[in-house]
């Protein structure tokens, strides 16, 4: 299972500057609107320092286990303008993209620099996220007005229960959109059918985008970004892209001998992909042993035979048990023998629900 985020913004607030930075796939950064007319995509490999302490445990001499995370996808979609629910700047095409997505990471502009153009003319974080929101909100109310009509059609004289809850519910939502708030602002009866293809009923992290000497305190623009996202219930990652850039072309001592210089704790990719796991209740789990150690993606409150079948599908058929080990233990321990000897090592059914950082080892039968 891999996590999709969507990377949207206005032009020149530092979406493919970001792009270019976690990915290193080398997106068009230029200074000037619609530079980046095609999405691009990349996949990048979720921090996990747990894979390497593992991977120490099951080393022998020269053979060192591979270590094998879980990724993120992102996706640099081009910029969004007003207007564009009605494909001013291709918008239509844009907004398909972001149906793609399992979260939105929307970039705002919180730094001041008269050599990069904005869009609007002027560095206002508020009206920009404003302007996309609105887009997305006209993009979901001609969604759901086809919808709509759609449905009403087809259960003219008719009482499919399935079909009028659908419709109570879009119902429902086309009028939380005509005031102005997000799908995912509401709390409704049912959950939203996904084929209603709703874009704002996707989470979203704002990432406010700042200069080197924001980093450690917030600057106006920022606090106005935090104040936003408090009262739609939505989360707030702060970014230096530039930054970004610089560490992505450094080794590994080097980034961290610079981070250290500039007085932060990690790369503000590790914060955004942690907060996409957040917001979208995901968690991982490890599989570790003189093979391999490998990082798995599964939703919060999964069952230990939901997580067997991200491996294989037939694992989850024929689950048996599962031998289940906290990863702190297991590095403690230093091996399974040392682990099953200080009875650290659980056996779990069907019904344990999978927690983060587990290390697990399933029993199955085909």
């Amino acid at each position: 299972m891999s996590l999709g985020i969507g990377i949207v913004g206005l032009p020149n607030v530092g979406k493919s500057t970001l792009f270019n930075a976690i990915t290193r796939a080398g997106a068009v950064a230029a200074n000037f609107p619609f530079a980046t007319i095609d999405k691009n995509i990349g996949v990048v490999a979720v921090p996990d320092d747990r894979l390497k302490k593992l991977s120490d445990v099951f080393t022998k001499g020269d053979r060192i286990p591979p270590i094998i995370p879980t990724t993120v996808e992102f996706v640099d979609i081009a910029g969004l303008v007003k207007g564009a629910s009605k494909g001013e700047g291709l918008g239509n095409q844009f907004l398909s993209h972001i149906r793609e997505v399992d979260a939105i990471a929307h970039v705002v502009r919180c730094f001041e620099d008269d050599n990069i153009i904005h869009v609007s003319g002027r560095v206002n974080p508020l009206e920009d996220i404003e302007t996309i929101n609105l887009e997305l909100i006209l993009s979901d109310m001609s969604t759901l007005e086809r919808r709509i009509e759609r449905i009403k059609k087809n259960t003219k004289g008719s009482k499919d229960k399935d079909q009028l809850a659908q419709l109570a519910l879009a119902e429902e939502i086309y009028h939380r959109l005509e005031q102005g708030k997000p799908a995912r602002s509401g709390e409704y009866e049912m959950e939203i059918p996904s084929d209603f293809g709703l874009l704002t009923s996707k989470p979203i992290i704002y990432v406010a985008n700042v200069s080197e000497e924001y980093l450690n305190e917030d600057n106006e623009y920022v606090k106005q970004v935090k104040e936003l996202a408090a009262s739609e219930g939505a989360e707030v990652v702060k970014i230096s892209a530039q930054i970004e850039c610089e560490l992505a072309d450094l080794d590994a001592e080097e980034a961290k001998a610079y981070l250290d210089e500039l007085g932060v704790s990690e790369p503000g990719l590790n914060r955004l992909i942690r907060m996409g796991y957040q917001i979208l209740g995901l968690i991982t789990f490890i599989t570790s042993g003189e093979k391999e150690v490998r990082a798995w993606t599964v939703e919060a409150g999964s069952k230990a035979p939901q997580a067997a079948g991200k491996i294989h599908t037939d694992f989850e058929h024929g689950f048996i048990r599962a031998e289940v080990i906290p990863c702190p233990q297991l590095v403690e321990a230093g091996s399974y023998a040392e682990a099953r000897n200080r009875g650290w090592i659980r056996t779990e059914g069907k019904e344990y629900i999978v927690q983060d950082g587990d290390v697990l080892h399933f029993l199955f039968n085909v």
